[in-house]
């Protein structure tokens, strides 16, 4: 069998529901609290449900073969697997934002909040900037609004919250979406099995 690790949530449900198009479904995602995994013998697989931040860790230890997981993760984590294939939803962009007409002089530190620590690291590495990271879980736009930070690095759909306090995105970092990623070591030992169910889903949102 091959375990797939989905990611709890709207992006779980939206998998599932594709996996279910091909035929790889299994499970009712309504059992979700009372059971975790789900099995489909016929099709071979074995899917359960984790906090979407913990799917590239199951795959990275092989724990699962392959798992669904969002671009930002990857690129804050760095995990050891092999990105398969661009899923094309779940999109969404990585930037970099804050009040309405500020402009960065390029003097002192500048004070970035932000829970992709490692991704603002390297982006303002890869410009030469100075920046104190502020580590930061929830509420990101709240950070410059009370003068924690100057800019913020968060994820944003549609920028509505941005503009309901009187943020704007300043500069797209990335653009996100969901990967299909895998196990190195089931990769190599299962790569028909993976490759089968990459190419079907492949076809299925139309990627290549």
């Amino acid at each position: 069998m091959l375990n797939i690790a989905l990611p709890k949530g709207r992006l779980g449900e939206k998998v599932h529901g594709l996996l279910s198009s091909v035929g790889y479904a299994a499970g009712d995602l309504s059992d979700m609290g009372r059971k975790l995994v789900f099995e489909n013998e016929e099709a071979g697989v074995r899917l359960f449900l984790v906090k979407p931040s913990d799917v590239a860790i199951y795959v990275e230890h092989g724990a699962a073969n392959i798992g669904i997981v969002g671009k930002d993760i990857l690129e804050e984590d760095r995990p050891d697997v092999y990105e398969l294939l661009d899923l094309g939803f779940g999109k969404c962009r990585m930037c970099v934002a804050g009040p309405k007409g500020f402009a960065d002089d390029g003097c002192g530190t500048l004070r970035v909040a932000t829970k992709f620590t490692n991704v603002a690291a390297r982006y303002y590495a890869s410009l030469g900037r100075e920046v104190d990271i502020i580590k930061l879980n929830g509420s990101i736009e709240l950070a410059p609004l009370l003068g924690l930070s100057d800019l913020i690095v968060d994820i944003v759909e549609t920028g509505s919250t941005l503009r309901e306090n009187n943020l704007a995105v300043l500069t797209e970092i990335m653009p996100i979406s969901a990967r299909l990623i895998a196990n190195k070591v089931s990769f190599q030992f299962q790569r028909e099995e993976i490759g089968r169910l990459r190419e079907i889903l492949a076809e299925a949102v139309g990627a290549k």
